[in-house]
């Protein structure tokens, strides 16, 4: 498709894709139903998708583009971004390639570190490595607390902090039953954690505020995320600026190196001395109204249902060709 060519949006049949098995389906189901609601409002047509019970093979002519609300395993990992190129339907959010590798945090901080780009130390727990081997690589390599969380997966589910090496054991051991197939060790670096958005906005990347968040569990975990009384957020973010800057910078530094389109959330840690590591990047951020990503567009000028009509707009911003 031209990348010049925007169509007029008021004439397309918006289908917004959410749901699907993911353990992130709850979270995906929230994004659908605000983004559906705030594009039907505006007078588009819209339609609702759960994924989970429409195949694919049965959208093709239904809709004329994908606004994805989709989150997790078979949603952000590329998979649905192919078989949409294979049906020949527009989408928003990044290719297949940038959207595999964002989702698989090893091979993002292998690139993050190819490009001299700070994130935390991190070990893969491989299930044909002994166990005593993989807490030897720890224990030299990291020291304690550590994280153990899904390889790929978000909204910190099936994510703790081992504070010892008998815990973490348990929680290797633990991984054998758990739903996620790949599991990896992460240095716990202590500080504020906060996320970058970007967006597209008429063919311009707008860099979105700083947001930050303190967290009164142990850490960001899935509870605080989800209950408003357990943080305290900022955005515009109160550190210091040339922090914030920093954090701007690597964001965009980081779509470019995943080749991201459209839209992403990179995810940081502001540490001690004005340390700014790299967590990991979402190149699906949440829908949701009150979201991260809704909460760094206000912040930025850009009202809620005007932010999800510029992602519906990027469907058709593609290069001819994105990997």
């Amino acid at each position: 498709m031209n990348v010049t060519t925007v169509p007029d949006i008021a004439t397309l049949r918006i289908g917004v894709l959410c749901g699907g098995n993911s353990p992130e389906r709850p979270g995906s189901i929230a994004s659908g139903e605000h983004a559906a609601k705030a594009l039907a409002a505006a007078g588009l047509t819209t339609e609702l998708i759960d994924i989970a019970y429409a195949p694919l093979s049965g959208l093709h002519g239904s809709m004329d583009v994908a606004l994805l609300g989709l989150h997790g395993l078979g949603g952000e990992d590329g998979k649905i971004q192919g078989a949409l190129e294979t049906a020949g339907i527009p989408y928003t959010g990044s290719g297949v390639l940038a959207s595999a590798v964002g989702m698989h945090k090893p091979t993002f901080k292998h690139l993050l570190l190819n490009r001299n780009i700070d994130t935390p130390r991190w070990v893969v727990i491989d299930p044909h490595i002994s166990i005593e081997a993989t807490l030897s690589v720890v224990r030299h390599t990291i020291s304690y607390p550590v994280f153990v969380k899904p390889s790929s997966g978000g909204g910190s589910l099936a994510a703790s902090i081992a504070h010892d090496e008998t815990t973490l054991r348990r929680m290797i051991e633990a991984t054998n039953a758990q739903q996620y197939a790949e599991y990896m060790v992460e240095e716990y670096v202590p500080g504020i954690p906060c996320t970058v958005g970007l967006v597209e906005v008429n063919g311009r990347l707008v860099t979105l505020p700083v947001h930050d968040v303190e967290s009164k569990n142990e850490f960001y975990d899935y509870a605080a995320k989800h209950d408003p009384t357990l943080r305290t957020e900022h955005c515009p973010s109160i550190l210091p600026d040339h922090l914030t800057r920093t954090m701007q910078h690597l964001a965009r530094s980081v779509f470019r190196l995943i080749g991201a389109h459209g839209v992403l959330r990179v995810d940081f840690i502001a540490g001690a001395n004005g340390r700014a590591t790299v967590l990991e990047c979402n190149t699906l951020p949440g829908l949701s109204e009150r979201g991260n990503l809704a909460t760094m567009a206000h912040a930025g000028g850009i009202d809620y249902p005007v932010l999800m009509q510029h992602l519906v707009r990027t469907a058709f911003t593609k290069p001819a060709y994105l990997p």
